[in-house]
């Protein structure tokens, strides 16, 4: 017969015989009904036999508000762990952050890392965030029970089976377990461990690495959701674990790899469950694809009953539509062997269900647009359409968990068409039209509710008809302030309607520069169809930009119109920005053609030619190791395509000439600053150093302080040195601290590390409780003990009667016992003293009552 964790449930009834407390394990999760109004579920797991059983128990709603609770269940799992759930409803007036918690005498005596255990109450928190611009939400589902047991020097993992029913995102970190009020248990710790205790974020599998000392432990974590990257709420869960020494080892389930798969697909998975003692073993699963009302995941076969290792099994889900979403669901595996103690193992496998491609995407060239269809998602939950876009066929063929369209195919997104039923788009580039000679490429995807993106379409490509001038050059020929020239050039139409369009037809060619207020003027027309070279004289080319267009007209008298008019096509120009032995060069690339190569030339001081010295394939290049103060002289050649047949091919412009000097405008390496507080003198000690790959020549360093956080840093002082004493008044080591080095050229570097301190690093102004000014040199002067960070002080000294003997507003202050007002000496006995105390911190200034007594001893 099956043993049920038989060690620890004798241990349990031997120790609670003893001892009226229960409280084990919980957690608090919800679930949203509508609205404002939630259901919360408390779960608990308790000693049965205890006289503290609980029917009921108080919840703190988190909004000053709290409800007792009847339990809805109570599951017996053993004759001595009793399971009880706990249910209630609750409705908020409004959206905010609420924190539900329940607190319920007591924990169970002995456990290890809680002193005192049998007298700290349970405390359990859950955070309900709720935002109606991030929709409604439920909590995460822990589906694995919170109460384990483990072996002495054995690697012991545990894992909640959480599964976020909203399809949110969910990780794990751990927390202290906590007592009454809700604050941290004194003394709690983690439980002792030969190597570590932690917990994965990703997975949520408490990793024990490994216990060395049997016994029980409560441990805690939290369970956080996230939303579009930001966070909705967590669980926290406390549980305990029974650590046994014994020989035992847990089940091995294989290794599975994390997978995806096109809804409407079937996946199985095998499953291989080995026992290394050779003991029976129970497997079961569970998980969002155990829970999903449609057509849910199954374990063939599924057995009730412990069976012999191996154990084959096989996950199988036939998936639907609605299991699309962003994030994967995640499948909890767990086996369970017969052994001596019965040890668990777990494990998981994390698949997302992905939306079908759209089929059937054809493009048109219509004028200067493209006409785009599809056929509609074959599921209905869709609710629109993403539609990406690039110059050129890519061939992308999806990898199984490679959703929408990736970066690194070139694509860029360019609509969003929300609504299943509109399967067309007109793509007229924003209203700017289309640029003919360019084969654009389509992609579009099938967009879900929360954001999940189905595989891509297949591509579909299209040209405009070659029915206007196509722009091919605008290169630079001749470099003067008054004097330079530009070839321009452009590829005649050879797909023109003459039913609609049937000549004569004229060039009109537009040009402007790229200063302010300058506007496109006629530079030249020309008549016939085979004229499409334009060289440009007497421009500014040195100085300016100069643009293009072509406004292509039926020229015919009697039928005079614009057919219609090019973009307007830029000249490269070179821009050069000066840096420490390096002139840094950047230029245009803002052309309707692809330029893929880009080849830099300097001019050689002699033959006063210019040589390639290197290229790039973006338009930018560093050219190193210069002389600063000398002139180097550029030109750059860019080479491209509009990768479509009929046209020039390749396509290459020149920039204009452009020098530059470098110099040294390279700020230094930002210092390492470092500060040791001294607390006898209240000061600041700063010193910094440099890392080892930074040089140092010739410095000064610039010394910066906030005196709180929330106000800027301000230069203070100056310094050559490699240390700096900070030091106020009234002194306080309170603030904040940077630097920044500055070489001989003024070149400031970033801010160093910033360095905070409060207050508390050197201890508040407290008052001492004993005087005998009696001259023997001891407590002969009452006075405060340490006025770090003393901003102002009022202080009233006064007897039992209530007459004031003394007042002062000097933190420095020293009270030889006498009346201040009649400067006789005070009587032996017991004084009060009331204090208002002013204090620089971190959070600014505070203010504070301090009350004690004072004897008085002569």
């Amino acid at each position: 017969m099956f043993k049920k964790l038989t060690v620890f449930f004798l241990f349990l009834f031997a120790i609670s015989c003893a001892f009226a407390t229960h409280e084990r394990a919980g957690e608090i999760t919800y679930k949203h009904i509508e609205g404002l109004t939630y259901e919360i579920t408390i779960t608990t797991y308790t000693y049965s036999p205890s006289p503290a059983d609980r029917p009921e128990l108080e919840i703190n709603w988190g909004d000053g508000t709290s409800s007792v609770i009847s339990r809805a269940s109570k599951t017996e799992i053993t004759p001595i762990i009793r399971k009880n759930i706990y249910k209630g409803q609750h409705t908020y007036s409004g959206s905010s952050t609420f924190l539900l918690s329940v607190e319920d005498p007591n924990r169970n005596y002995g456990i290890i890392n809680i002193p005192n255990s049998v007298n700290i109450p349970f405390f359990i928190q859950t955070e309900l965030f709720i935002n109606p611009f991030l929709g409604p939400n439920s909590s995460v589902v822990l589906q694995n029970p919170p109460i384990d047991i483990g072996c002495v020097n054995k690697l012991f993992v545990h894992n909640p089976g959480a599964y976020d029913p909203d399809g949110d995102s969910i990780s794990y970190k751990l927390t202290i377990c906590r007592g009454a009020n809700g604050l941290p248990i004194p003394g709690y710790t983690l439980p002792q461990a030969s190597v570590s205790f932690s917990i994965n974020e990703t997975t949520g599998d408490l990793i024990w690495d490994s216990p060395v000392l049997q016994g029980e432990y409560n441990v805690a974590f939290i369970v956080e959701e996230w939303r579009n990257g930001i966070k909705i709420g967590y669980v926290t869960r406390d549980m305990q674990i029974q650590i046994d020494a014994c020989n035992n080892d847990p089940p091995v389930i294989n290794v599975i790899t994390d997978t995806c798969v096109e809804a409407g697909q079937t996946i199985a998975i095998d499953i291989v469950t080995t026992d290394p003692n050779g003991d029976n073993i129970i497997f079961s699963a569970s998980g969002s694809p155990f829970s999903v009302p449609e057509s849910p995941a199954q374990i063939v076969p599924s057995y009730s009953a412990p069976q012999p290792s191996p154990l084959s099994n096989q996950f199988v889900w036939e998936t639907k539509c609605s299991h699309i979403r962003k994030n994967p669901h995640t499948a909890s595996l767990k086996a369970i062997d017969d052994g001596n103690p019965n040890l668990t193992a777990y494990s998981s496998i994390n698949i997302t269900v992905v939306g079908p491609a759209p089929e059937n995407l054809t493009a048109t060239p219509l004028g200067i647009s493209i006409n785009l269809d599809w056929d509609e998602s074959t599921c209905t939950n869709a609710v629109g359409y993403n539609i990406y876009r690039k110059s050129g066929f890519y061939g992308f063929v999806p990898g199984p968990c490679e959703t929408g369209v990736p970066a690194y195919t070139g694509y860029s997104f360019i609509k969003e068409i929300n609504g299943i039923n509109i399967s067309e788009f007109s793509d007229d580039n924003n209203g700017n039209g289309l640029i003919h000679g360019i084969e654009y490429c389509y992609m579009v995807t099938a967009v879900f509710a929360d954001g999940a993106e189905g595989y891509a379409s297949e591509e579909a490509c299209a040209t405009l008809k070659k029915d206007m001038p196509i722009i091919t050059n605008v290169s630079v020929t001749a470099t003067d302030k008054s004097n330079g020239s530009i070839y321009f050039a452009w590829s005649k139409p050879t797909e023109l309607d003459f039913s609609q369009t049937p000549g004569p037809f004229e060039y009109q060619v537009f040009r402007k520069d790229n200063s302010a207020g300058s506007e496109f003027v006629k530079a030249a027309t020309y008549g016939s169809l085979n004229d499409t070279i334009f060289n440009d004289s007497g421009l500014n080319t040195k100085e300016l930009q100069q643009l293009y267009r072509i406004d292509f007209y039926n020229s015919d008298p009697n039928n005079y119109f614009l057919i219609g008019s090019t973009i307007q096509v830029p000249s490269v120009f070179l821009d050069i920005e000066p840096s420490d032995q390096k002139l840094l060069l950047s230029w245009n690339n803002n052309v309707p053609w692809t330029n893929d190569t880009f080849v830099v030339y300097r001019q050689d001081p002699v033959s006063l030619g210019f040589d390639s010295i290197g290229w790039s394939p973006t338009p930018s290049f560093a050219d190193s190791n210069l002389i600063n103060g000398k002139e180097y002289c550029y030109q750059i050649k860019c080479t491209g395509s509009y990768f479509s047949s009929g046209l020039i091919d390749p396509i290459i412009n020149f920039s204009q000439e452009n020098c530059g000097r470098p110099i040294d405008n390279v700020p230094p390496c930002p210092p390492v600053l470092a500060l040791e507080t001294n607390c006898e003198m209240l000061n600041n000690d700063l010193t910094w150093f440099y890392p080892d790959t930074c040089t140092v020549e010739d410095l000064t360093f610039y010394i910066y302080y906030a005196p709180n956080e929330s106000s800027d840093y301000q230069l203070i002082d100056s310094t050559i040195l490699d240390f700096y004493v900070f030091q106020t008044d009234p002194p306080s080591v309170v603030g904040c601290f940077a630097i920044t080095a500055l070489d001989s050229l003024w070149n400031e570097s970033f801010f160093s590390n910033s360095i905070c301190v409060d207050i508390d690093e050197c201890g508040r102004i407290w008052f001492p409780r004993v005087i005998t000014p009696n001259g023997d040199g001891f407590n002969d002067f009452y006075f405060a003990d340490s006025v770090n960070s003393v901003i102002k002080l009022d202080l009233t000294i006064f007897n039992r009667w209530g007459t004031i003997v003394y007042e002062t507003e000097d933190p420095f202050f020293k009270w030889d016992g006498t009346d201040q007002t009649n400067n006789k000496e005070c009587s032996p006995g017991t004084y009060f003293f009331e204090a208002t105390v002013s204090e620089a911190s971190l959070r600014g200034l505070t203010e504070r009552k301090v009350r004690g007594s004072i004897t008085l001893l002569r």
